[in-house]
């Protein structure tokens, strides 16, 4: 409730959000925070784990019907996506455009097996890739690549047209278009190619 609350006065302010303005908008107050957590620090840091936690997009994307046409699948997932990456980056952007510069953590050590450590954002693209997946696998047998491959690019796709903004290409692709390319190309007869 307090993280919930607080996610949009730290997008609009960054770390200058005060406590009292939480506790305002928690419905709750000011010492009640610091019975939760041990300082504003602390608050902040939950906000961040917040905003890059994908459980949200997760429970979005599983609520998607599998009955629905592909297209329609994964625009509703490009929209789930797309919003999750702008709360992310809305949050963490105004935090370290006011100054809040939190030291990351030291990189896990490596595992038993000698393999590399999976790091949270590894993790975190992969059960998204897996949720995409399963969207896309009610297909199979119409694709010509498997349902991981597909979704591969569809991640691609979709993380790639967000830093356009305001760049040579203008707009980014919207949902629709992004969907389009992904399972039509850009050719408008792929035979003359």
């Amino acid at each position: 409730m307090i993280v919930a609350a607080a996610l949009p006065l730290v997008a609009e302010h960054g770390a200058a959000v005060t406590t009292s303005q939480i506790a305002r908008a928690a419905g709750i107050g000011e010492a009640t925070i610091f019975r939760a957590f041990q300082d504003k620090d602390a608050l902040l840091d939950a906000c961040v784990a917040e905003a890059v936690g994908v459980d949200h997009v997760l429970r979005e994307l599983a609520s998607v019907p599998l009955d629905e046409p592909l297209t329609v699948r994964l625009t509703e997932a490009a929209e789930a996506l797309c919003a999750h990456l702008e709360r992310m980056g809305t949050v963490i952007g105004s935090l370290y455009a006011s100054g809040h510069r939190r030291d990351r953590p030291h990189p896990p050590a490596a595992r038993a097996d000698g393999e590399p450590p999976e790091d949270g954002r590894t993790r975190s693209f992969r059960v998204l890739q897996d949720a995409v997946v399963a969207l896309i696998e009610p297909d199979r047998e119409r694709l010509r690549l498997a349902p991981e491959r597909v979704a591969a690019a569809f991640l691609g796709l979709l993380f790639s047209r967000l830093p356009a903004r305001g760049g040579a290409g203008g707009a980014p692709l919207a949902p629709e278009e992004l969907i389009s390319v992904l399972l039509h190309g850009t050719l408008a007869d792929p035979g003359s190619a």
